[in-house]
């Protein structure tokens, strides 16, 4: 009992910095709201749309400004402007004022009608890799329709049927079925593992940060004493109105994302605050473990802040991580948002039962028992150091 009576004497003491430093009010609820907004609202639409295209018709036969329509009647493709040349294309998108553009070689259409195979060039930047990758499919896709086209002229010109006309075309059939995500909605795939992963950054060093502000305004002896000694106590104080505020906030975050914008979820709402609550005690517990092994605000911040970068790279969201190095595979298994997004992407999105990811579970919960090999640590450094700007 009157450990309760100790932890909710240095919890009260926490809501009072809480209230009185504008910082905790910023970092914990306003920019994870922003950072929400933000991201669902930049990928809205699910892919980028409309993006700019250039054309070189050389050819300029009905045949070339049909292929020309068809390109630009592609969702994400919009014909901007026609060019003179090669070098005038090319040094477009060099300006960034396009992202590809597509060649269409003098007497291209005469070549097609007397099956002398021209060739169609197209140029495309992979310097943004969403852009490219959609255009190179756009550009590629026109590329075949347009022999396609002249291939269905030709063998209705010598009586062949619809049917045999498809066959010929098309020898097989692909029928295309995008699991879990059929409209392939890029914000499903990247909001997922982008917003979580700022949330938990935010959390990372706000723990570290409270902390560390306890040798930095010379308050540290008064914690530990008004937790009467006791360091789990007074760390456990401390975090609490933290976690309570933090997990509102993850919990905001995925009814938002689950619940109003009806992102995939059929591993039900008990696997995604499971996963919530996992997320919100590895962060919090790694902030601690930090600040233990390195009793330095500047230097522990400093080791969150890295960590949280890194775990964007090593999620596996973007780049498989088995295509990675396997250092970098090894390494991976380090980073909180790494079993995030393992546990969210097995039970949450495909609806896995939790006992295919529990391996990421259980690396979720060795976080969450990361101060207890710190806490001595942390106590010695509360009585004894002295903050050194």
């Amino acid at each position: 009992m009157q450990i309760l009576k100790d932890i909710f004497r240095v919890a009260v003491r926490e809501v009072g910095f809480l209230k009185n430093n504008h910082m905790y009010f910023f970092c914990m609820i306003v920019f994870p709201i922003m950072t929400t907004l933000f991201f669902t609202s930049m990928m809205n639409k699910g892919q980028p749309l409309e993006m700019p295209v250039g054309v070189v018709d050389m050819d300029n036969s009905a045949t070339s400004r049909a292929l020309i329509r068809r390109l630009d009647a592609f969702q994400t493709s919009k014909v901007v402007s026609h060019y003179p040349n090669i070098n005038e294309a090319r040094e477009a998108i060099q300006r960034n004022e396009i992202y590809a553009f597509l060649f269409i070689p003098e007497h291209m259409a005469d070549n097609l009608l007397a099956a002398r195979q021209p060739k169609i060039s197209f140029y495309y930047s992979m310097t943004t890799l969403a852009a490219g990758s959609l255009l190179f499919r756009d550009l590629k896709t026109v590329s075949t329709l347009g022999s396609a086209a002249v291939g269905q002229a030709t063998m209705t010109a010598k009586g062949y049927t619809s049917q045999q006309i498809r066959t010929f075309l098309q020898p097989i059939a692909i029928d295309l079925h995008p699991l879990n995500n059929p409209m392939v909605n890029y914000s499903i795939y990247l909001t997922s593992m982008l917003i979580p992963g700022v949330l938990m950054l935010f959390m990372f060093l706000i723990t570290a940060y409270s902390i560390g502000t306890e040798l930095k305004f010379k308050r540290s002896k008064d914690w530990i004493a008004t937790a009467n000694g006791n360091i789990h106590v007074a760390l456990i104080g401390k975090l609490l109105p933290q976690f309570l505020v933090f997990i509102t906030i993850m919990y905001a975050y995925m009814y938002y994302v689950f619940g109003v914008l009806n992102f995939p979820h059929p591993g039900g709402v008990w696997t995604i605050m499971m996963l919530g609550l996992l997320a919100v005690l590895a962060s919090q517990a790694f902030g601690v473990f930090a600040f233990g092994i390195m009793p330095s605000l500047r230097m522990s911040m400093s080791i969150c802040s890295l960590w949280a970068v890194l775990s964007f790279t090593t999620a596996g969201a973007a780049f498989p991580l088995f295509a990675m190095d396997s250092p970098i595979r090894a390494i991976a298994q380090l980073f909180p948002l790494r079993h995030y997004y393992m546990i969210y992407q097995i039970s949450v999105f495909n609806g896995y039962p939790l006992s295919y990811a529990w391996i990421n579970v259980a690396a979720m919960t060795a976080f969450i028992c990361l101060p207890v090999f710190v806490t001595g640590n942390i106590k010695k450094a509360m009585l004894e150091y002295v903050y050194i700007p």
